[in-house]
């Protein structure tokens, strides 16, 4: 049996653990170790409570653990496993554990506990080369990763900087296997589809201009993600092309609305009065999308915007846009650049805080979008048919 090991339900997962329980031929069971996502709690990063709308849980056999659970839910010890989970799973028939990465304790405990039971450990993160920038801290940080990692007998690569990642500790080409970093494609697409006739529509509800093009930023206004460089950058293309005319679509919260909303000429929920010789862009604050609501962004807006630093190890919001058929435009330190957008336009990528970089890329877009076509194409070779695939061929092959 493959048993796949999660800190919880997530949105971008449960179409792999679908795909393969409809498969039919690879026994498996999900192993939650928190409901989180399931009930509304309050995220610190949109700063409100959270709970996604729709079913995380149908459609394959899941099975919630009972573990020791920590205050903090961004501390390394928050999920803690109790004694027996490796003797759990030789009593299960469990051969290959899939783990989701190395975050919690809780990983560094199963991966502990399965090879001494003599089960094989695959693994799937998103660590890349950019977001561990080296030094000393760095090297030792690698040290205690590398006790952990060579207990692993396959890593499941999300895409090229990720690879990279693992082969820079070391690890040998034939221990990885491509399983990319995806979401129900099919699921975006169509309900991009079903709205597109409603575009007028949507953009007049949140006030963007008939004429504008629309930019759209999606996710938690914090530091990493860098949206102030998106208002920068706005601004300045607004001073290079003062005859064009621009909007800011933002779709989230977070700690830095305030001072988004003060960089900004607001239009909606409620229109700002516009100041004399106003050089700030107009923008609406749409708050926060859940997975049923996204979708009608994706089609009101003209291009996605991912201006975040490092700490974007993949950036999943540029799938979602590129399924939707929305043209995308990225800093080059997020993970997801050279698989996502620089293979066919690496005019949309430009340099982390480099907002005149960031401005031409802006221009790029506007005068030359990529084709619904384009992206749809592109972005069919990261979708969860792919990565189903990958895991059932490697699990049947083993078990051959």
């Amino acid at each position: 049996m493959l048993a796949i090991l999660s800190t919880h339900p997530i949105q971008y997962q449960v179409p792999i653990w679908r795909g393969l329980a409809a498969r039919g031929d690879v026994p498996m069971t999900v192993f939650y170790l928190s409901d989180q996502g399931l009930k509304a709690r309050f995220d610190p990063g949109f700063g409100r409570n959270v709970a996604w709308d729709i079913d995380l849980l149908a459609g394959y056999p899941h099975e919630f653990l009972d573990v020791v659970v920590g205050a903090r839910q961004d501390a390394f010890g928050w999920l803690r496993l109790k004694p027996g989970f490796g003797d759990m799973l030789r009593a299960r028939g469990v051969t290959v554990l899939w783990v989701q990465g190395w975050q919690v304790l809780a990983y560094w405990q199963a991966i502990r506990a399965a090879r001494r039971a003599g089960i094989e450990v695959w693994l799937r993160g998103e660590s890349n080369l950019r977001s561990n920038r080296g030094g000393l801290r760095q090297t030792l940080k690698w040290l205690v990763l590398k006790r952990l990692l060579n207990r692993v007998s396959r890593f499941l690569t999300i895409g090229a900087a990720n690879r990279a990642f693992y082969l820079r500790l070391g690890y040998r080409a034939e221990q990885m296997a491509a399983a990319p970093y995806c979401v129900e494609n099919a699921r975006f697409a169509e309900q991009a589809a079903q709205l597109r006739d409603q575009r007028d529509q949507i953009r007049a509800h949140w006030s963007i201009p008939e004429q504008a093009f629309c930019f759209l930023f999606v996710g938690k206004f914090v530091d990493k993600k860098h949206p102030l460089d998106l208002v920068a950058a706005v601004q300045r293309l607004q001073q290079e092309q003062p005859g064009r005319v621009v909007h800011i679509l933002w779709v989230g919260t977070g700690e830095l609305e305030a001072e988004l909303k003060r960089g900004c000429n607001i239009r909606f929920p409620e229109a700002d009065a516009a100041l004399p010789d106003d050089t700030r862009p107009t923008a609406s604050f749409a708050g926060f999308l859940n997975q049923s609501e996204i979708a009608r962004a994706y089609v009101a807006a003209d291009a996605l915007v991912l201006p975040s630093d490092a700490k974007e190890t993949w950036g999943l919001v540029v799938n979602e846009a590129m399924a939707s058929g929305l043209p995308c435009v990225v800093s080059d330190a997020v993970g997801c650049a050279e698989d996502l957008v620089a293979p066919f336009r690496p005019d949309l990528c430009f340099a982390l805080g480099d907002i005149t970089a960031m401005t031409q890329a802006l221009m790029a877009v506007m005068a030359r979008p990529p084709t619904r076509d384009v992206l749809q194409a592109h972005i069919a070779h990261y979708d969860v048919a792919r990565t189903v695939e990958q895991a059932a061929a490697l699990y049947l092959k083993r078990a051959d």
